[in-house]
């Protein structure tokens, strides 16, 4: 695939666009059960931290998973991958839906985050393939608008179902989005163009194969650092951010479909950053969009964390969302760059290093939350946010002032 910016018209414009699709059903069922943790906590006689288990067992098995789904959307083309992805996803999301008591519960967003783990990172890594790098960045912005969308909707439909409906119902929901876009995608991926269904053919033991391909990405220096900030940036916003409707709920007293529409602002802050995307890189750069998102985020969280009234998250989640995609998605371009190639890999252990960060933060967030409340748990979560924006902003001055940058 040629750099050449002529080559761009070439991709297919509606193969991105239901890749957003996808991408919208796998954040839906990633954050639909954030405002649901009151609601399930008394549905199943426990404390808030350990009904959290349930986002903490879809972030784990999500970030374990793409370890096996980059090498296999390598071997098999990404696009196809995907596509089964979201057709086993909804098989899962029945499972929630369906799930007897709490422990079933636990094992069948365990099974739901493994499947869902195809979905956003090899999407990432298709894109990645098909766009020449000058361009990425911008069109990679509008196909997260799918999965903005879906993070924003996720704690909006969750918190409807908590206060008017019964908690498994959103889980039918995203069963019949999952099968729906599963079908229109393998149907796609027949009619994609040679170039944009790579496969590569290898002999190699799959585990061999596998292993090989993360140790070329994990020798590179400037990998690891990509690596570590993601895990922490999983880990600092998501322990902070999982339990925002549920503090909006307690401290303020508002009602869990109110807090959920209040935490869906941080999708439409998003929203900003994807339509304005060229802009923001144009104005600012990689390491301006990385240093000015951090601090923007970690502001609005903190002032979520210690505002006197609830009213205070209206602000503060829309410019956290516009914060965190400033920042992410300089991230995720990093992810898309780093080893290209090994780019299935390589963007397959970003985003398992950023899930396996957000179980370990929301893990971390259930124990402070139990101990010291939801106000200082959120806080906690600013300050991280804000040190590791200003590392990596520094870090990526550094390696840009080197020759071989």
């Amino acid at each position: 695939m040629t750099s050449n910016p002529k080559a761009v018209p070439a991709y297919p414009f509606r193969a991105i666009l239901y890749l957003s699709f996808a991408a919208f059903a796998s954040a839906l069922s990633l954050r639909v059960t954030d405002a649901l943790l009151p609601r399930l906590a008394g549905e199943f006689d426990v404390s808030l931290g350990t009904a959290s288990y349930v986002i903490t067992a879809f972030s784990v098995a999500y970030g374990l998973f793409q370890l096996f789904f980059g090498p296999l959307g390598d071997r098999f083309g990404k696009y196809l991958v995907v596509a089964w992805a979201c057709i086993a996803c909804a098989v899962t999301a029945l499972l929630c839906a369906l799930a007897p008591n709490f422990p079933m519960l636990l094992f069948a967003r365990l099974l739901a985050g493994g499947t869902a783990a195809a979905v956003i990172p090899l999407s990432m890594a298709w894109l990645g393939d098909v766009v020449p790098y000058e361009h990425r960045q911008p069109v990679l912005a509008r196909f997260l608008t799918g999965q903005i969308l879906g993070l924003s909707s996720g704690v909006l439909v969750g918190g409807f179902a908590a206060d008017h409906l019964n908690w498994r119902v959103p889980f039918f929901f995203i069963a019949v989005i999952f099968v729906t876009v599963g079908l229109v995608l393998l149907s796609m991926n027949r009619s994609l163009p040679a170039y944009a269904r790579i496969s590569r053919k290898s002999d190699e033991p799959a585990i061999r194969r596998m292993l090989a391909e993360f140790r070329q990405v994990l020798v590179k220096p400037w990998a690891r650092i990509v690596l570590m900030t993601v895990f922490l940036e999983g880990a600092c916003l998501y322990g902070a951010f999982a339990f925002i409707a549920s503090h909006l709920h307690r401290v303020h007293g508002v009602s869990l479909s109110t807090a959920g529409s209040l935490v869906m602002l941080f999708g439409f802050g998003g929203l900003l950053y994807a339509t304005a995307a060229t802009t923001f890189v144009k104005k600012l750069g990689e390491i301006g969009l990385a240093k000015w998102g951090g601090v923007l985020l970690a502001f609005s969280l903190f002032a979520i964390g210690v505002a006197p009234a609830w009213w205070w998250a209206l602000p503060g989640c829309f410019v956290a969302g516009l914060g965190f995609y400033m920042l992410h998605n300089t991230l995720q371009i990093n992810a898309t760059q780093m080893a290209p190639e090994r780019r299935g890999a390589a963007v397959a252990a970003f985003a398992s290093c950023f899930y396996l960060g957000q179980s370990a933060g929301v893990g971390i967030g259930a124990i402070l939350v139990e101990k010291l409340g939801t106000s200082i748990t959120i806080s906690i979560g600013a300050a991280g946010v804000l040190l590791l924006a200003l590392n990596f902003s520094r870090l990526r001055r550094q390696a840009a002032s080197l020759p071989s940058a």
